[in-house]
């Protein structure tokens, strides 16, 4: 009889649970079609761990050292990462006596962290706003490389973003946000999508989506279990996947419940602000939604 009650309730505890936890609750991994002879499937079983795929680090230190005598905009600042090895950095100091924040900019796929469109004219248009600006070099391949060759290097970004955040943690800033730019996006996803977003305070993500030709995202956007409120901002004229992928990162957001998130279109520009005046209105439209954050 004894047997037979506490088979009764392990059964009804189990029916209980099932009831309010199924499978739909949690992130899935989408079906990706096959490109060529590539089955994406691969990078959904390895995601978010080092695998043998390692960045272009030559690439990068040839990046840094044509560009790191041209910063006039900030100061150089090297960042410690693991193995002894240091990420390159632009920091500029607001001239206010009551800075708003620090904010950390990450660029877009093959790009460099003092990039001309849209990553120069945010980090130095905040700073000016009152910001703390910390542009991060992230990790670089080949330049034939696509969003697919970029995923399973994802996790190298993971350290650079931490060291970003300490960077502002021992200057005093505890109010950091992020913001990134297209396959910058992809990196600071796959980071909250393993470490959540608990040392931040608030998410810009600017053109989110953006792979190639047939290439889909690996893995769904964790923007339904982010706590912090998220800006989900992209250009009127951005790539196509960019904008048909909106109306389901917005239902991602409202999944979440923050009442403060929002998404919004900057009139007239592409993917990379270049439309006269758009890359301003970028930059405006960011300091407006973090300075109104509560």
């Amino acid at each position: 009889m004894l047997n037979r009650i506490l088979l009764t309730l392990t059964l009804t505890l189990s029916q209980a649970s099932f009831a309010l936890f199924s499978l739909d609750d949690f992130p899935k991994f989408p079906k990706l079609p096959i490109v060529g002879d590539f089955d994406p499937a691969s990078l959904q079983r390895t995601f978010n761990q080092f695998t043998d795929a390692k960045p272009d680090f030559e690439r990068e230190n040839r990046m840094i050292s044509e560009i790191e005598d041209a910063v006039m905009d900030g100061d150089v600042e090297y960042l410690p990462i693991s193995n002894d090895k240091e990420a390159f950095s632009i920091y500029m100091e607001p001239d206010v006596d009551t800075p708003k924040g620090g904010v950390i900019i990450l660029h877009s796929r093959g790009f460099h962290a003092n990039w001309a469109d849209v990553i120069k004219p945010i980090r130095v248009g905040l700073a000016e706003k009152g910001w703390h600006t910390l542009s991060v070099q992230m990790p670089v391949l080949d330049k034939k490389a696509t969003y697919y060759d970029y995923v399973p290097i994802f996790p190298y970004a993971h350290e650079r973003i931490d060291a970003a955040i300490e960077f502002y943690r021992q200057r005093g800033v505890d109010n950091i946000m992020m913001i990134s730019h297209g396959c910058g996006a992809h990196m600071s996803m796959s980071y909250f999508d393993k470490y959540g977003d608990g040392k931040i305070n608030a998410y810009v993500g600017v053109g989110m989506g953006a792979t190639d030709y047939k290439q889909k995202v690996v893995k769904r956007m964790p923007l339904d279990t982010m706590l912090k409120p998220v800006l989900d901002v992209f250009g009127e004229k951005d790539f196509p996947g960019v904008i048909r992928s909106s109306e389901s990162r917005k239902s991602l957001m409202d999944i979440s419940g923050n009442s403060q998130n929002a998404q919004k279109i900057i009139k007239g520009a592409d993917h990379y602000y270049k439309e006269n005046g758009t890359d301003q209105a970028l930059t405006d439209a960011i300091n407006t939604w973090l300075s109104e954050l509560k």
